[in-house]
């Protein structure tokens, strides 16, 4: 039987502005979506029915919330009614990266579901069907199909290619509090901001800082009032030697602090580690582009 695996890469807000409030009551967003090379793993192999299993570090948050719900399942189950086929695959999730916590991990994990199975069932991985079922399942999906450096606009569907940026060592940085995107958007206040894209591509990682420091994460006030745990995770980022920016991704836990090299985000994390040993601390490098789902037996 053929299994398939795609990775699942944790998807990053380098910067994220609210620029209103549309009349079916999404939000009008523009980003900058980088992805790192942490991520969650996917593999699919051929059944004779449908089955999710979920293991790694994160996976029983998941299988307490049950599989049905699980965005994976949805992906799979629409993916083949829209093609026309039985779901009968057998799906492993590997939860590596944590849950609810602004990297896009449920999203990451429908869109490395879709490919996976486009190279299992013989469609190209750019397929106008999967484009179009994508935004159907979650407004993150999108961008984590693309997969690559991006802009993002409207509620999460407009996705542009974006910037060409600087090989760049990253820190991820959960304090373990889980940030429902509603809630975090409910408590946001204050003016509708501006788009921010780049004027230009960063010469290196410090031109990169700069640039993103003239930029902001609108809903980082609003999550860091639900949760100060968050202020504690960037003061001590911004702490360690060579963190070049210090932000929080998304909607929130997880922060992200900019290194030149990832050995000097490596070093970084050895030190929040010895202080902070509860926190979820992985140090990473910022990939240009998510790896396309390969087979791995047959």
């Amino acid at each position: 039987m053929t299994t398939v695996s795609a990775a699942a890469a944790a998807k990053l807000n380098l910067y994220l502005h609210v620029l209103g409030k549309r009349p079916d009551g999404y939000h009008e967003l523009d980003s900058l979506v980088v992805f790192a090379t942490a991520h969650d793993l996917i593999t699919v192999t051929e059944a004779p029915g449908f089955s999710l299993a979920i293991d790694g570090p994160f996976g029983s948050t998941l299988v307490a919330e049950g599989t049905g719900r699980n965005l994976v399942s949805r992906a799979a189950h629409a993916l083949a009614e829209v093609l026309g086929r039985d779901p009968h695959v057998a799906i492993r999730l590997t939860k590596n990266l944590p849950v609810a916590s602004g990297i896009g991990g449920g999203s990451a994990d429908a869109a490395a579901t879709l490919k996976a199975l486009a190279l299992l069932w013989g469609v190209e991985q750019d397929d106008a069907r999967l484009v179009e079922l994508a935004p159907t399942l979650g407004a993150d999906v999108p961008v984590c199909l693309f997969g690559r450096t991006a802009y993002f606009g409207g509620a999460g569907e407009q996705v542009v290619a974006g910037p060409r940026l600087p090989a760049t060592g990253l820190l991820l940085v959960n304090p373990g509090v889980h940030m429902p995107t509603k809630d975090v958007f409910a408590a946001r206040a204050g003016a509708w901001s501006t788009a921010g894209r780049l004027e230009r591509d960063p010469v290196d990682v410090a031109d990169f800082a700069r640039l993103l420091r003239a930029r902001g994460n609108d809903l980082g006030a609003a999550a860091e009032s639900l949760s100060p745990a968050i202020t504690d995770v960037l003061a001590a980022l911004d702490a360690t030697p060579g963190c070049l920016l210090a932000r929080m991704s998304g909607s929130g836990a997880t922060c992200i602090g900019l290194y030149a090299e990832v050995e000097a985000a490596a070093a970084a994390a050895a030190l929040i580690n010895r202080v902070r040993p509860t926190w979820w601390v992985k140090a990473a490098a910022l990939l240009p582009e998510v790896p396309a789902a390969e087979v791995v037996a047959d």
